[in-house]
C-alpha cells in the first residue's frame, strides 16, 4: 500500500509536472507547423479536452480505488482474470524506457542554457553543425549532462512523495509558468504574433487530413501522459476526498495551456525572422538557436529563458517516469525507496549512455539495429506501440474489468448519471478503436 500521500494542490502540480514534457514545447509546434495550423489545433483542442479527460478519469479512477502501485492495482481491482491482469502493469515499466533517452535530451537541453550564456550560433548552417558535432561526436558533453539528470532525478525522488516530487513540482512548475509568461509577453509585442496567433487558431479545413485528425488524437494522448501508468501511480497517493473529474479537466486545461503558449510563442519568433518549423531536435537545436541570435543582446536573454524552461519541464517529466517502478518494487518486494530507487536510477542511466553512443558516429554501427540506432528504436516502440497500448488496456480495463458499481458509486455523484453513462460509452468501445487507428497510423500498418 501507498504510505505518503499528496496534498491536492501537490498531485495536480505533479500531474501536470508529469503531463507537461518536451512533447508540449518542442513536439507541438512543429507537429502544428506540420500539418497545418489552426485545424490541427482545434482537433487537438477537441480531442485533448474529451478523450484526455475521459482517460485522465479512468486512471485516477484506477488509482484512487487500487492505492498500490500500478501492477498490484490492476491484479486487485480486477473482476476477473487477476492474475492475467497484472501483466498490464507493465506500463509502470514504459516510462522508465522512455527515460534512458528522455534524459540524454534534457543533457542536451542543460548544454544549450551553457551555450545561450556563452553566444549562440549566428545562422541555420553554424547550428547545425554545433548540435550535429554534439550529438555525434561530444561523448564527454553528453555524459556529463546525463550524470547530472541522473544525479538530480534520483536525488529527488529518494526523498519521497512528499518532500521529494510534490515539493520540486511545486517550485519548477509555477517557475515554468513565470518563464512562459515572459516569453509570450515579449512574443506579443512583436509585429509577427498576429500572424502566429492567425496560423494557430484561424482553421483552415482544407489543410486538415485524416492522417492529421488522427496525429492530433496521438499528441494529445502522449502530451497528457497517459498510458504509461504514471497518473495511474499518482493518484494512488490523492487525498481520499479529491474530486478526480475536476482534477482530470484542471491537468488537461493546464497541459494544453501550456501547448498552446509554447507554440504561440516559437511560431511568432519563427515567423518573425522567416524561419520554418522544423521536425525533431532541429526545431529546438537547430531553427530556434540561430533565430534567437538575430534579435540581438535580448536574444541570448530569450534563449536562456526558454531553454531553462524547457529544462524544467524535462525534469518535472523525468521523475514522474522513475516513479511507477520504483513504487512497484517497494510495494511488490518490500524494498526500501533508497533501494528501488537506486535499482531503478541505475538502469535509466546506464541504457542511457548505451542510447547517446548510439548516435556516436565511431558507435553508431556497434548500437544500430536494422537502419535504426538505440535511440530511435527505443523511442519509435514507446511512442508508438508501448505507450498507446497501455491506454487501451487501462480503458478496456475499467469498461470491461472493474467492478462497475464501485465505479458508478464513484462518479455519478460529481459527474451525474447521463455524463457517467456517456463516460462509459466512450471508454468501452469510441477510444480504444480511436487509439487502435493511432498505432496503425504511427506504425505504417495502415495509414488513413
Amino acid at each position: 500500500m501507498i504510505s505518503s500521500r499528496f496534498s491536492k494542490i501537490g498531485f495536480i502540480l505533479a500531474a501536470v509536472g508529469s503531463a507537461v514534457g518536451l512533447g508540449n514545447i518542442w513536439k507541438f509546434p512543429y507537429v502544428t507547423g506540420e500539418y497545418g495550423g489552426g485545424a490541427f489545433v482545434l482537433v487537438y483542442l477537441i480531442t485533448a479536452l474529451f478523450i484526455g479527460v475521459f482517460i485522465l478519469i479512468s486512471e485516477l479512477l484506477i488509482g484512487k480505488l487500487g492505492r498500490n502501485d500500478a501492477v498490484s492495482m490492476f491484479e486487485n481491482l480486477a473482476t476477473k482474470h487477476k492474475k492475467l491482469w497484472k501483466y498490464a502493469g507493465f506500463m509502470a515499466f514504459v516510462p522508465l524506457i522512455i527515460l534512458t533517452y528522455y534524459s540524454v535530451v534534457i543533457g542536451w537541453i542543460f548544454h544549450y542554457i551553457s551555450i545561450s550564456l556563452q553566444g549562440l550560433p549566428h545562422t541555420v548552417e553554424q547550428s547545425t553543425e554545433v548540435f550535429m558535432t554534439l550529438l555525434t561526436t561530444d561523448i564527454q558533453t553528453q555524459l556529463f549532462y546525463h550524470t547530472v539528470v541522473f544525479v538530480l532525478v534520483t536525488a529527488i525522488i529518494l526523498r519521497g512523495i512528499k518532500g521529494g516530487i510534490e515539493k520540486i513540482n511545486k517550485i519548477l512548475m509555477p517557475l515554468l509558468g513565470i518563464l512562459l509568461g515572459i516569453l509570450l509577453i515579449y512574443s506579443i509585442s512583436i509585429d509577427s504574433f498576429s500572424n502566429a496567433f492567425s496560423f494557430m487558431f484561424n482553421p483552415d479545413f482544407s489543410k486538415l487530413s485524416s492522417e492529421a485528425v488522427i496525429v492530433a488524437i496521438g499528441q494529445a494522448f502522449y502530451t497528457l501522459s497517459l498510458g504509461m501508468g504514471i497518473i495511474i501511480t499518482y493518484a494512488a497517493s490523492l487525498p481520499k476526498d479529491s474530486n478526480i473529474v475536476k482534477s482530470s479537466i484542471l491537468i488537461s486545461i493546464i497541459d494544453t495551456t501550456v501547448a498552446i503558449v509554447a507554440g504561440l510563442i516559437i511560431f511568432t519568433l519563427l515567423f518573425d525572422k522567416g524561419a520554418e518549423s522544423t521536425k525533431g531536435a532541429g526545431l529546438v537545436f537547430i531553427s530556434l538557436p540561430s533565430v534567437f541570435y538575430e534579435f540581438g543582446s535580448v536574444g541570448s536573454f530569450l534563449a536562456l529563458l526558454f531553454f531553462i524552461a524547457i529544462a524544467f519541464a524535462g525534469i518535472t517529466s523525468a521523475v514522474s517516469m522513475i516513479e511507477p517502478a520504483v513504487e512497484y518494487f517497494e510495494n511488490r518486494f518490500n524494498f526500501s525507496r533508497i533501494k528501488a530507487t537506486m535499482i531503478c536510477g541505475i538502469l535509466f542511466y546506464l541504457v542511457g549512455v548505451a542510447v547517446l553512443l548510439s548516435n556516436i558516429e565511431a558507435y553508431s554501427e556497434v548500437f544500430k539495429i536494422g537502419e535504426k540506432s538505440l535511440f530511435d528504436w527505443l523511442d519509435f516502440v514507446c511512442s508508438t506501440i508501448l505507450v498507446p497500448i497501455g491506454g487501451i488496456l487501462v480503458v478496456v480495463f475499467i469498461g470491461h474489468y472493474m467492478d462497475k458499481k464501485e465505479i458508478e458509486n464513484e462518479l455519478i455523484p460529481v459527474m451525474g448519471e447521463f455524463l457517467t453513462k456517456f463516460w462509459f460509452f466512450m471508454v468501452r468501445f469510441i477510444i480504444p478503436i480511436a487509439l487502435v487507428i493511432v498505432i496503425l497510423n504511427e506504425t505504417g500498418l495502415f495509414k488513413f
